[in-house]
């Protein structure tokens, strides 16, 4: 099989942002707010220092509950959920390492 090029690569990624990802997760624009509101949240309410491991791990949690919102009935989102909100409180327990 002959390796993908730049084109194939855009056109999947145009396939995916256009038409896979809209019909699961709703309009970009609205998903990105959703997004965008929870995780000024995370930062304003958390210590005024540089973003940590921990805060990586628990943007991406809020990022699934964004998408959540959009979406209640898709499994992926709350398995990955599940999986951030777990490496989060191992690198929280490990302390930002």
């Amino acid at each position: 099989m002959p390796e993908p090029t730049r084109d194939d690569i855009l056109l999947e990624a145009m396939q995916c942002i256009t038409h896979d990802r809209a019909a699961t997760h709703g309009d970009a624009e609205d998903s990105f707010q959703t997004i965008a509101d929870v995780w000024s949240w995370w930062l304003s309410n958390r210590p005024l220092s540089p973003l940590t491991a921990a805060d990586v791990a628990m943007m991406m949690a809020l990022f699934k509950i964004g998408r959540i919102a959009g979406n209640s009935t898709h499994e992926d989102n709350y398995i990955d959920l599940a999986g951030y909100a777990a490496l989060a409180g191992e690198i929280s327990m490990m302390g930002d390492r």
